[in-house]
């Protein structure tokens, strides 16, 4: 062979070296979760390893996965903008104002859907019989003020009750807390706490006792189900982590899988994992309720994009649910 074509072949695969970009994917994962049933797959993934099972497929035998509890939707977000968490889970509110805030820059999009549940407002106060009823006494508690998804299932509520530029007229009322202490705060009776709006299986425990009943279920405001919980990260992980992101999705869709082959055996993972003090009985009721569905389809994300953009929450309006998520759940049945 010439010289000359040895060096053109040389320059060539250079070039091609150059043109490609090589990463070192992470060798440490770090994952967020919050509290409840809903999110029992990511118990299992981190219970069962499955995350590490699917890296050692991909190439990846030594992956060290991490994983975090957060209260509320916007302390992950603040987590995944500064580095120190690559997956986010959490309402599917904090991922739309995640999603209109970072188009430009970080491109956080979702990774697929967690789960499709009904979240209800509860409360002890006997004279609320719906939430025209509630007043200054009263005090709502929920993940975050404003920006979860039961804020904004409240201010859709709100538009829905109160009439069109009504959406804000409860915020006054409401009250960051986490699920475990708003439960314990509302059953007390003895907190200024009248009102709950949380989810799976707290919801559930709290109408357990006589004196708390529902005010308000979320799939009433929707229009029918929709999802409740998301996964997300930033498009530049996905790019620079291809096998590790991978394995976390064939994880993902393993622990669902499990799930609904199997409820009992589900009811007994989250007692064990989360050490709930509830009875099998009282779980297994939660995973056999019909509304309540394990699943990677997005449902009705469209309608809190709607929402969110007319009253001015988020300055983005995509063409389609597509335009929210990663392209591994595109055959999906999403809304």
């Amino acid at each position: 062979m010439k010289l000359t074509s040895v060096l053109a072949i040389s320059v060539a695969t250079a070039f091609m070296a150059l043109a490609t970009p090589s990463y070192a994917e992470v060798s440490e994962l770090e994952v967020a979760e919050q509290y409840g049933i809903s999110y029992l797959p990511l118990m299992i993934m981190d219970d069962q390893k499955l995350v590490e099972k699917y890296a050692k497929e991909e190439g990846i035998p030594d992956l060290k996965v991490n994983w975090a509890k957060f209260a509320g939707g916007n302390v992950m977000n603040d987590a995944l903008l500064s580095g120190s968490l690559h997956f986010a889970s959490g309402g599917v509110a904090p991922l739309i104002t995640l999603w209109a805030k970072t188009r430009t820059n970080y491109q956080i999009k979702a990774v697929s859907g967690l789960n499709s549940m009904p979240l209800y407002l509860t409360t002890n106060n006997p004279n609320v019989k719906t939430i025209k009823d509630f007043t200054d006494k009263d005090k709502i508690a929920l993940p975050a003020v404003k920006v979860s998804i039961q804020a904004v299932t409240l201010q859709m509520a709100a538009e829905q009750a109160f009439g069109p530029g009504q959406q804000n007229k409860l915020d006054s009322l409401t009250v960051s807390m986490s699920h475990p202490d708003g439960e314990t705060a509302l059953l007390s009776g003895n907190s200024e706490i009248t009102g709950h709006f949380s989810s799976p299986p707290f919801q559930y425990q709290e109408l357990a006792a006589p004196h708390i009943h529902t005010v308000l279920d979320s799939y009433q405001v929707l229009g029918g189900p929709a999802s409740f919980n998301l996964i997300w990260t930033t498009t530049k992980f996905r790019n620079e982590n291809p096998k590790v992101y991978a394995a976390f999705f064939k994880a993902l869709n393993d622990a669902i899988g499990q799930i609904n082959k199997d409820k009992p055996w589900a009811a007994d993972a989250y007692l064990r994992i989360s050490k709930d003090k509830d009875t099998k009985a009282h779980i297994l009721g939660m995973l056999n309720d019909p509304n309540v569905v394990f699943t990677t389809t997005p449902q009705n994300v469209l309608k809190y994009v709607d929402f969110m953009n007319k009253i001015g929450s988020i300055k983005a309006q995509p063409t389609s649910w597509k335009d929210l998520f990663f392209p591994e759940v595109y055959a999906l049945p999403g809304s």
